[in-house]
């Protein structure tokens, strides 16, 4: 980090940028894909965001962006940003490599997981160098089951896809269930490889026929058959989850509070809708932006400190002042409930309280998670 001793010269805030190609397997329907640059644009984004500001400030950002499917380089990449003097490192990438990236890097590092919605992260790893911008599994589940409890659509049935992500999404709406007072009536495995482009009139509502329920819980975060559970489910009923109503980080629908001027400015640096990674990863740029403005300096410990303390607040767009949890390192943020076109809601939903912040209704508690910082 290139921090200047002179009083009124300029600070040179640098971040790096990781992102890992994960290869995720044939998908067996014709969803919309991920655009190939989620994530990096919204680095970019708060890069700009933040020399908006800075130019006044005397403050220059400037983002360094590297991507492979090896997590092995990444690591070696990033030792390299490391030993250029950036200390602020914002991945996307999977679970693991966080894990390795953390355990690798000289301890006077700020990652941002901007990627991965593992749980396990922040309940049991609790890694003492990265801090999370995207939602956990378990926020995104909790959103749904209050909203869920709110409408009293309390009896779930839920199918759950055969990747480790589906299985990962399942588990973590059954802890919500039982967290808000939900019943489970049936969990049902999809494992077929029809084309249900030609079928899924056919063969969905055979699939879905049990003992009555309120709604389906459709947990495929690749998106093999979710989209052709809607409209066919063997009772009538609404689909939440992974598609149907779906909580995420971010929307193009999302436009309260000021983020219609967020999403015009990231339609005007891209030509494409924000996507969560997107959100994630402007969030994560945003927040070393908020420390050094806060604070008027750039140095890895000071920014550290002022991200992690009870000063900080980030303008998220959401309704409401973002922060970190200090047992986990999760940004404290609503989560909105989506469909294609409408945003239906935000959690926290009215009702559900906490002692301290309703946001920590979302997701991981102190008392829940398995270490401390």
């Amino acid at each position: 980090m290139l921090v200047s001793t002179q009083a009124n010269a300029e600070l040179s805030i640098n971040v790096s940028y990781l992102k890992q190609d994960i290869d995720s397997g044939p998908v067996l329907s014709n969803i919309l894909p991920k655009p190939d640059d989620a994530g990096l644009k919204g680095a970019e984004l708060g890069i700009k965001d933040s020399n908006t500001t800075g130019r006044f400030l005397k403050q220059k950002y400037n983002l360094t962006s590297e991507a492979s499917d090896s997590p092995a380089e990444l690591i070696e990449i990033a030792k390299k940003h490391y030993n250029d003097g950036i200390r602020y490192f914002v991945t996307n990438t999977s679970a693991d490599t966080v894990r390795q990236l953390s355990d690798q890097l000289p301890a006077d590092v700020l990652i941002f997981n901007a990627g991965s919605a593992d749980d396990d992260l922040r309940s049991n790893a609790c890694l003492p160098n990265v801090l999370h911008t995207l939602p956990s599994r378990a926020m995104l589940n909790d959103a749904t089951a209050q909203w869920l409890k709110y409408k009293r659509l309390d009896e779930i049935l839920i199918i759950t896809g055969p990747t480790d992500g589906d299985k990962a999404y399942s588990s973590a709406f059954k802890r919500s269930a039982k967290r808000f007072g939900l019943k489970i009536v049936k969990e049902k495995q999809w494992s077929f490889d029809t084309d249900l482009r030609r079928v899924a009139q056919k063969e969905m509502p055979l699939f879905t026929q049990t003992k009555e329920y309120d709604v389906v819980l459709v947990a495929d975060e690749r998106g093999d058959f979710g989209e052709y559970v809607l409209y066919n489910t063997w009772y009538p009923r609404p689909v939440v989850g992974t598609q149907g109503l779906s909580p995420v980080a971010w929307h193009r629908v999302v436009e309260q509070w000021g983020a219609a001027q967020l999403q015009s400015r990231f339609d005007k640096l891209t030509g494409r809708w924000m996507t969560s990674e997107d959100y994630a990863s402007w969030a994560a740029v945003r927040s070393v932006a908020e420390a050094v403005t806060r604070t008027n300096k750039a140095d890895y410990e000071t920014v550290n400190s002022f991200i992690r303390s009870d000063n900080f607040e980030l303008a998220g767009f959401k309704g409401r002042k973002l922060d970190y949890r200090q047992w986990s390192g999760q940004l404290r943020q609503p989560i909105p409930l989506v469909h294609p076109r409408s945003l239906v809601s935000q959690s926290p939903q009215e009702g559900f309280l906490h002692p301290t912040n309703e946001l920590d209704t979302l997701g991981f508690d102190k008392r829940e998670v398995k270490c401390s910082k």
